[in-house]
């Protein structure tokens, strides 16, 4: 990949990383309930999921799912359910309580934000049919596929993480005035959660 091809990839992808999506929701979310420490796991499972999608896309998925509504439209369902489940947990959790962030999390938590920062990444139809039409633009078929693929997912990776763990960070800090907001702010994200698994599969 020519410098001045990633230099443009590397503007699109912040521009991507910086747009409101499941996954900053959760790194959000979490950095708030379980510190930012934690909420590394959970950054981890994303940054995964993500490299996943851009590996199917990589291939053509993003080009079958588009050829073929039905599989779309399962698609959609699954990954809407899915961040429903999510809200409705969220807005049922009790209110936010300061707790030792620095504490160690059992190895059954870490497991669980590691999977739902993955499942949150991997069941969004829409980041797979961006990523089929997003990433041809900068694909030089004169070189090797998979080494595009390991810099285009190494550096989408490494932003996304980044904003992510700036967003736990900073819900981390505000975690006092979180706290004084008892279920409503455990209801906020439930419920925008809730609204984007609703939306997922109404989308065209």
């Amino acid at each position: 990949m020519a410098l001045h091809t990633w230099l443009l990839y590397l503007v699109a992808a912040l521009g991507l990383s910086l747009t409101p999506g499941p996954n900053s929701l959760l790194a959000l979310t979490h950095g708030a309930l379980h510190g930012h420490q934690r909420t590394l796991y959970t950054i981890a499972g994303g940054a995964l999921g993500f490299a996943c999608v851009i590996a199917l896309s990589m291939v053509g998925i993003g080009a079958l799912l588009q050829a073929s509504a039905h599989a779309l439209l399962v698609l959609k369902w699954v990954g809407g359910a899915y961040l429903v489940w999510l809200g409705v947990q969220l807005w049922r959790a009790p209110p936010l309580q300061l707790e030792a962030a620095e504490g160690t999390a059992r190895v059954s938590h870490r497991s669980m934000m590691f999977r739902q920062g993955l499942f949150a990444a991997v069941s969004n139809p829409k980041a797979l049919l961006f990523y089929g039409a997003f990433l041809p633009q900068f694909l030089d078929p004169a070189r090797s596929l998979w080494w595009q693929f390991a810099i285009m997912a190494g550096t989408f990776g490494i932003i996304e993480c980044l904003v992510e763990y700036l967003l736990a960070r900073l819900a981390h800090r505000i975690r006092p005035a979180l706290q004084r907001l008892g279920r409503r702010f455990n209801r906020i994200c439930g419920g925008a959660f809730a609204t984007m698994g609703v939306a997922l599969p109404l989308t065209r």
